[in-house]
């Protein structure tokens, strides 16, 4: 057995003699299992690291991946016949996101799906005005919801003419009408969206058996993270690279699916058993995070759910302190409670703010406990909070600046050429990108070409140039300017903040310059100070009511790179590598329960424990009971709430609660029932929680030390 892996872990690492799924319960090993079956593949049994794939979600688990595979190979030697004492290449693993492994693809084959390699990847807010436009619309949730539906269909591989045929009502229609226009303008711009990164080698592997073939001789065993989490795209491309040869390992809990709202679904899991009958079931039950009681309580819960696979969490943690339930008034008195508890247990135990996280349903509830927090000077980390790098003005200014930069960046173009308006619309962008594409060349060098007044007229093709002319001029200057005169420059010629005023109301045209304002000073600052660089937490935190405290220092390690405006651009463009460093301040946590899977927390505050809010009702009328598949679903994000919690778990619900201008009466959530806490065995006394006696000797030692 390898060394630190229990009995199922061990199996899991060295079984290859077929299709694998490891069923790794909340805190089971799951991330051990697949770094030392990478390790096992290479040294014990001579894989080449290039032929070897493991894909989660985040780039966070990725990163976390990559850094413990290195760690378990340093040193090693490649087994491989004729290779021997060759030193493993690390570098040449591929351990990465989906969409990531969708990316490599896609500029490998990218003529195959009529894309240049050079094709342009369009974030959310690009996607959004695409809609919008189509839309003629200034309705957001309208504009979300059929951006989302759009999604939905991509990630179940509907083709827009399918949307088309399977339309039940005008809605639908307008939807799919709206999303085979919006297929065919990313396909004139030569762009995709981050659905498309998946959706598009997926198409292409089963119309292209060459390709296929290829992909699947390149990457010849798969390990796939949180499989559970997969929609209906990615098990096809999954399959389709696996092939006939299905070496591969999947790992995954169904009792944690939680994003069935984004298209994941739980018959991946079925599928699985009936596309591979010879799957090969492994399941960790032995949990390495929680107490007893805490693993009792979530076994209880989930088991009221239907189950595809039976499983019941272990640990060798003991008992641990008894889960707590306390009811509150109404919402503030709610986070006057936690906080003092909090507070105090936290003194009691001699732990740091750290060790401590409150999660709740939703982002809304979120603001009375950071208001409470920061009256009682506790520093917290918001999880879930929007990068000031991600609000749209800021992201605005970046387009310009990237473009700068790089003239062949044609997201960068499409929106800082409509931002704001010049009188250039969608059907000119559209023809522009058509004829970029088939010149194979960047929208901006296609503006400059002939051949373009065949497509375009006159008054369509002079504002465009009139653009490039300047964005041309300030990129001349960006290489020996002082980046200060540079940005002033530019800032006119744009006339941002008047496209502000016009576009929104007054108090928010006033928060949008603001922001624009301080980025603008600060990369200023930037640009003129000799020192190292370094990021105010202001301005990389999230901002408003409760960003300031935190308080830290989150200087970005990066040195300046000089006073010219080029090297402020390559200094922002390096600021996404800020967003998934590890910052561990000690600091209490505030989370969703969503964002929060996947960590773990000594000391969890599970907050609004109440029903319509957790379960959740989604869109269900007050009086309507929450359907089966809901509640489900919901049941499983309790599930995953409880396990983050290692040492003590307490809950909360209000008894009153303020829904818009009305206070209504609040029920405890039937999970807590569910969870059966009264039937938990009582603690030994060498378990037991803190008496009265103990409390005041602990605070007696603190006072003395």
């Amino acid at each position: 057995m390898s060394a630190g892996l229990n009995s199922a872990q061990n199996e899991g690492v060295r079984y290859l003699d077929g299709p694998c799924l490891v069923l790794a319960g909340a805190g089971s090993g799951k991330t051990r299992v697949i770094t030392q079956k990478i390790a096992h593949l290479i040294v014990d049994k001579g894989f080449e690291p290039r032929h070897i794939a493991a894909v989660t979600f985040t780039n966070k688990a990725a990163a976390e991946m990559r850094e413990r595979v290195a760690k378990l190979l340093e040193g090693q030697t490649l087994s491989t016949p004729g290779k021997e004492g060759r030193k493993v290449p690390v570098n040449q693993l591929t351990v990465c996101t989906f969409h990531s492994l969708g990316v490599q693809i896609l500029r490998k084959e990218a003529e195959h799906l009529g894309l240049k390699p050079q094709f342009s990847i369009m974030d959310s807010d690009d996607c959004f005005a695409m809609v919008q436009e189509q839309l003629a619309t200034t309705d957001k949730p309208l504009i979300r919801r059929v951006q989302n539906t759009i999604s939905l269909w991509k990630n179940a591989l509907v083709l827009p003419e399918q949307a088309l045929a399977n339309a039940q009502n005008e809605d639908e229609h307008v939807a799919a009408m709206v999303y085979r226009n919006y297929v065919a303008t990313l396909h004139a711009y030569q762009a995709v969206d981050f659905d498309d990164l998946i959706r598009l080698p997926a198409e292409l592997f089963e119309a292209n058996e060459a390709v296929r073939d290829r992909w699947q001789n390149k990457l010849r065993y798969l390990l796939i993270d949180e499989y559970q989490d997969t929609n209906s795209c990615q098990y096809s491309l999954l399959k389709l690279l696996a092939g006939p040869r299905a070496a591969f390992t999947a790992v995954g809990d169904d009792d944690q699916a939680i994003y069935g709202w984004r298209g994941a679904t739980l018959e991946n899991l079925k599928q699985l058993q009936i596309d591979f009958p010879k799957l090969h079931v492994i399941k960790l039950e032995q949990n390495y995070r929680s107490t007893v009681r805490i693993l009792t309580a979530a076994n209880n819960v989930i088991a009221k759910n239907p189950k595809l696979f039976e499983k019941k969490l272990w640990s060798d943690h003991g008992m641990g302190d008894s889960i707590t339930v306390t009811p509150a008034n109404d919402e503030e008195h709610e986070a006057e409670s936690v906080v003092f508890r909090l507070s105090a247990h936290k003194f009691e135990r001699r732990a740091q703010f750290r060790d401590y996280a409150i999660l709740y349903r939703g982002n809304f509830q979120a603001r009375i406990f950071e208001q409470v927090l920061r009256r009682e000077r506790i520093p917290y980390v918001l999880s879930g909070g929007t990068s000031f790098f991600d609000r749209a003005e800021i992201k605005d200014i970046c387009a310009y600046l990237r473009l700068i930069a790089n003239h062949d960046d044609d997201p960068a173009l499409i929106r800082a050429i409509t931002t704001p308006k010049r009188g250039i619309g969608n059907v000119t962008l559209e023809a522009l990108g058509s004829f970029a594409g088939q010149a194979k060349v960047s929208l901006f060098e296609a503006v400059y070409m002939g051949g373009l007044e065949a497509r375009l007229s006159d008054r369509q093709i002079e504002p465009m140039r009139a653009f490039c002319d300047f964005i041309q001029r300030l990129a001349a200057r960006a290489e020996t300017d002082p980046a200060t005169t540079v940005l002033d420059d530019m800032m006119e010629g744009i006339h941002y903040e008047a496209y502000l005023y016009d576009a929104f109301d007054e108090r928010q045209a006033q928060n949008k310059w603001s922001n624009v304002l301080e980025f603008l000073d600060w990369l200023k600052k930037k640009g003129t100070r000799p020192e190292a660089a370094g990021v105010d937490a202001a301005v990389e935190g999230e901002r408003g009511d409760g960003d300031a405290a935190t308080g830290f220092d989150t200087s970005d390690g990066l040195a300046d790179t000089g006073k010219n405006l080029l090297g402020l651009i390559q200094t922002v463009a390096l600021m996404s590598m800020l967003e998934g460093r590890d910052e561990d301040p000690d600091a209490v946590r505030l989370s969703t329960v969503h964002a929060s899977k996947g960590l773990e927390y000594p000391h969890v505050f599970l907050v609004g424990c109440e029903e319509g809010i957790m379960p959740h009702r989604g869109g269900s009328d007050d009086d309507e009971p929450i359907d089966d598949a809901r509640i489900e679903e919901e049941r499983r994000l309790m599930y995953v709430a409880i396990t983050r919690a290692q040492r003590s778990l307490q809950l909360t619900y209000c008894k009153k609660r303020k829904r818009a201008r009305e206070t209504i009466v609040c029920e405890p959530s039937r999970f807590i029932q569910e969870m059966l806490l009264d039937e938990a065995p009582p603690p030994s006394a060498d378990e037991a929680p803190m008496t009265p006696k103990d409390r005041l000797a602990n605070l007696k030692a603190l006072l003395g030390g």
